[in-house]
């Protein structure tokens, strides 16, 4: 009788487990915390990174769910799997770092965040952020 009474807990503890809502991933997306859409700076520019829903790691190796960052500057998101150029329009902050600095010329600039893969193979648009800022 302890067995079936034993059997019968078992099961109704498994069922209710299985109508617990599934748990959902974070939404993956990157940020400029700093500096904000729209703003007015002085060169250097200090750059502050961040990413929810995936983690850094410096380059080196793909491991899903991982990545590291790059700075367009006046740039085009290149598109998913393709690699991230290396050049003073495409920065690289391949030992993960999240701050910078960057030294723009005075005027108009289009910054664009970038997550990219251990192999610099860009997440493409879905993990990318792009603001304007004017340089004094």
């Amino acid at each position: 009788m302890r067995i079936i009474a034993s059997l019968i807990v078992l099961v109704a503890f498994t069922a209710c487990k299985k109508a617990e809502k599934p748990e959902v991933p974070a939404a993956e997306r990157v940020l400029f915390t700093q500096p904000l859409d729209g703003a007015t700076v002085t060169s250097p520019v200090k750059v502050v990174m961040a990413v929810e829903g995936m983690t850094v790691k410096p380059a080196g190796e793909i491991v899903p769910g991982t990545g590291h960052f790059h700075i367009l500057i006046d740039a085009d998101v290149p598109e998913e799997g393709k690699i991230v150029p290396a050049d003073d329009n495409h920065k690289h902050y391949g030992k993960g770092q999240t701050e910078t600095e960057l030294t723009l010329k005075p005027g108009s600039h289009k910054l664009t965040l970038l997550f990219a893969d251990g192999m610099h193979q860009s997440y493409g648009a879905r993990l990318s952020q792009t603001i304007q800022v004017t340089v004094k």
